[in-house]
């Protein structure tokens, strides 16, 4: 059975990995195309009518779920494909949906594909509107972290915030040591800013509840529930004021 598939994906290293993986490993799949941006991937998937798709959450000007909301009747498979295994994946797990981490593993892959050869679910159109409104509900109190050697269960009210170190990131609690995760900072900013998390600096991410006072002086800075003193980048000053703003509301 020749299955005829896209790939949504705006990296591309991601892409060709995806496209090298399928080839060596899933020789029935034709890939069709390719699209990075929400806009792009509607147009591909409307013109090519796919029985698959490899579809990544964090796209080009959206998301893959922006992305299947503006379908009215959803006719194809969906694999998704994200870098985050942390707290969102749950709303995956309790809807069924099929999902690869990055970077994809072949043997993962097979799976998946031999899931989505045998027949497209009926019920997945439910299926997704569950999963969409478990990733995007705001309510997540905990989430996984990992480092070289343990697995914490983090509530997170318990993280003051979060600093880059390199190509790491180092997740700051309130009543703890630190946490060295390998993953950046960017990463983390995309997972929690649903949830009361602000950029300030291109190294420091802050939970907005511990947000104490800002002080203008030496170019602005904020404390912290602890009075911990982290600078504000002057490009984002105006953008904290109106996200604690709407964060009050």
């Amino acid at each position: 059975m020749l299955i005829r598939a896209v790939i949504i994906e705006d990296e591309v290293q991601n892409l060709e990995r995806l496209q090298n993986l399928l080839k060596g490993h899933c020789p029935d799949v034709e890939v069709l195309g390719s699209a990075e941006s929400v806009k792009a991937g509607f147009e591909l998937i409307n013109r090519t009518k796919p029985d698959l798709v490899f579809l990544d959450i964090q796209l080009t000007e959206g998301t893959g779920f922006d992305l299947l909301e503006l379908f009215d009747t959803i006719s194809f498979k969906v694999i998704f494909i994200t870098a985050f295994q942390e707290y969102a994946l749950k709303a995956f797990r309790f809807s069924a949906l099929d999902y690869l981490l990055k970077p994809v593993d072949s043997d993962e892959l097979v799976e998946a594909v031999d899931k989505a050869r045998k027949q497209i679910d009926p019920k997945f159109k439910i299926q997704y509107k569950n999963a969409l409104h478990g990733f995007s509900k705001k309510d997540y109190d905990k989430i996984v972290l990992k480092d070289a050697e343990n697995i914490f269960l983090v509530e997170l009210s318990d993280i003051s915030y979060c600093s880059a170190d390199g190509n790491y990131t180092r997740v700051h609690l309130k009543s703890d040591n630190p946490i060295l995760i390998s993953k950046p900072i960017k990463e983390y900013e995309a997972l929690l800013k649903e949830n009361g998390f602000f950029r300030i600096h291109r190294s420091y991410l802050i939970n907005l509840k511990h947000f104490k006072r800002y002080e203008k002086s030496e170019g602005g800075k904020v404390f912290l529930s602890d009075n911990t003193e982290i600078p504000v980048a002057s490009g984002r000053r105006e953008e904290l004021f109106e996200f604690i703003e709407g964060f009050k509301r």
